[in-house]
């Protein structure tokens, strides 16, 4: 039993949706537009604000995708009304990243800069505080598109477990390695 497909969807203030003949649903709001392909197997309903979506039958796989859509379009909802944020932080000597529009400058202790372009739909910002650890903000309507670039830019110098240097979220917690103690 899918506890989280039965949990009823609010829709925010300023939301639009619209649900095709072909289970195409479109969710509208002040930060933009999403579509989402559903399943046929599951349908939707919205009434007095209210979205909720039900499965035909009790297979393992509509019980799974039931969860999966409510939480897909619960999303869709808050990133055109609220949207969503990721930050990251630059861990290392001389680490720094510039945002120029769309493309990102970063400088991460290879010999070159790396240039990484973001999508349309994202929007960054670089803060470099003194003292501090430079962090990159990213923001955006799409919380798939923007997980998906994080964990991009997170690759480019994944943080290494000996001295924690490279790029990751703010607040994640790593596990350090000892390292090699001297023989006697």
């Amino acid at each position: 039993m899918s506890r989280i497909g039965k949990l009823p969807i609010s829709l925010a203030e300023g939301v639009t949706i619209e649900v095709s003949d072909s289970n195409l649903v479109t969710v509208k709001g002040k930060l933009g537009e999403l579509k989402q392909q559903l399943d046929p197997a599951i349908s939707l309903k919205i009434e007095d604000g209210t979205i909720t979506l039900d499965r035909e039958t009790e297979s393992k796989d509509h019980r799974s995708k039931h969860g999966l859509y409510r939480s897909l379009i619960a999303n869709m909802i808050q990133g055109v009304s609220e949207g969503f944020t990721t930050v990251q932080e630059l861990i290392g000597v001389g680490y720094k990243a510039e945002v120029q529009g769309q493309v990102i400058d970063f400088s991460l202790g290879f010999s070159h800069h790396i240039f990484f372009v973001l999508p349309d739909e994202i929007k960054a910002e670089a803060v470099v505080e003194r003292g501090k650890s430079p962090t990159l903000t990213m923001t955006s309507h799409d919380k798939q598109l923007l997980g998906q670039v994080a964990a991009k830019v997170r690759s480019l110098r994944k943080p290494e477990p000996y001295k924690g240097k490279g790029i990751r979220f703010k607040g994640e917690v790593l596990r350090k390695k000892v390292g090699k103690t001297a023989a006697k």
